[in-house]
């Protein structure tokens, strides 16, 4: 079974643990990031959504034509433009990118800033919507003639549109969330089901509430699953545990007085399902499994990616070995210096991993072989 890496499209320099230096569009920045992941071992990056970011479309596009090999995941929120529109924005963008495109979609877990750009909808309601753009976007992607659509949130007529994607029949879709209508809109519909670092026991469970998800919706493949973690690596594992308490303590500095660290997540009472989960397990214990670190969840009130793997290279790829062997494909990984721990986790994490995951496909492939034979020899004796 493959894995990939995942990182992270970062704009600015700026993360939980310090105040961006210049612009929030810094494109000397996001360009060296960017080719940070290129140069060392990563297969694509996420240019993330916010309702006041940088628009991540034109981030993507501009590193697409910096950079041969790098892959994009673009994360897109549906109530920011029509299907329709949308579509042609991500196929254009495929084009730009020769092929190497995934839409992410964000269904939206908090109704705050949802409503910063005009959505309303409620949570289920959304995730209703989302499935519904899905539908229209896939089919624009590969209809050559033109269609209909009449669903509960968009409707159409006659629409065809000039311009196709570079990946037959489409770019992957991406997908996340961790509550019962997630699973059945994304188990639906996506190529590609993201969640966040929990316990080994819990990760499997959202598993199969995904791969549940999708055969209840009459599939016959399921979604692979990709799992993000804030890794926190050192040469030692002294060193990397202090390394662990600075970055807890650097955020606890930056929200002092209840302050969040941005305008999307409060610090206490969550609204969405995946960050009630993290502060859930936080409330729990901090260690977890081989490597698994909740303070930095708690510290930021489980916004997003916020669960940390901390240790030495080793430690941290064995832990990600672990997930590897539930069934996760794509790990997803985002360091407090954005572009220093990228040149470290693929310097020194990824070429473990890389390795560990091939002899796994080995001896698999040996025992393949080796059945048959097996049974050949049982009938000869």
């Amino acid at each position: 079974m493959p894995v990939e890496f995942l990182g992270i499209g970062g704009t600015h320099d700026g993360s939980e643990t310090h105040a961006r230096s210049g612009g929030v569009f810094d494109k000397e920045y996001t360009l060296r990031l960017a080719r940070a992941h290129e140069d060392f071992g990563w297969d694509r990056v996420l240019f993330a959504y916010g309702s006041g970011s940088p628009d991540p479309a034109q981030a993507a596009a501009y590193v697409a034509t910096k950079l041969d090999k790098l892959q994009i995941l673009l994360a897109h929120r549906p109530n920011v433009s029509y299907p329709t529109f949308a579509a042609k924005t991500f196929a254009t963008l495929d084009q730009i990118s020769d092929g190497r495109l995934t839409v992410h979609f964000i269904t939206g877990g908090n109704d705050h800033e949802q409503q910063r750009e005009g959505d309303h909808l409620t949570k289920d309601e959304r995730y209703g919507r989302t499935r519904e753009a899905i539908q229209i976007i896939k089919k624009a992607w590969t209809s050559d003639e033109p269609f209909d659509f009449e669903g509960e949130y968009y409707r159409f007529k006659d629409y065809v549109s000039d311009v196709k994607p570079v990946q037959k029949p489409r770019p992957g879709v991406s997908f996340g969330g961790s509550s019962p209508a997630a699973y059945a809109a994304g188990g639906a519909e996506a190529d590609i089901y993201c969640l966040w670092g929990e316990p080994l026991a819990q990760t499997a469970e959202q598993i199969e509430s995904v791969r549940a998800a999708a055969l209840a919706a009459g599939r016959t493949d399921v979604p692979r699953i990709q799992v993000a973690f804030r890794p926190i690596i050192a040469p030692t594992e002294e060193l990397a545990w202090e390394k662990a308490y600075a970055t807890v303590g650097a955020i606890k500095d930056r929200t002092k007085g209840g302050q969040p660290l941005t305008r999307r997540h409060k610090l206490t009472e969550p609204e969405n399902t995946g960050s009630q989960r993290l502060l859930a397990v936080a409330a729990r214990g901090e260690r977890f499994d081989r490597a698994l670190w909740t303070p930095t969840a708690a510290a930021t009130g489980g916004a997003g990616n916020s669960n940390a793997l901390v240790g030495t290279p080793e430690t941290v790829a064995q832990a990600l070995l672990d997930y590897y062997d539930l069934g996760v494909e794509i790990l997803s990984a985002r360091g407090y210096d954005m572009l220093g721990d990228t040149i470290d986790f693929g310097r020194y994490v990824i070429p473990i991993v890389r390795e560990e995951v091939a002899k796994r496909d080995a001896e698999r492939a040996s025992e393949v072989v080796r059945a048959p034979a097996e049974d050949a020899l049982a009938v000869d004796g």
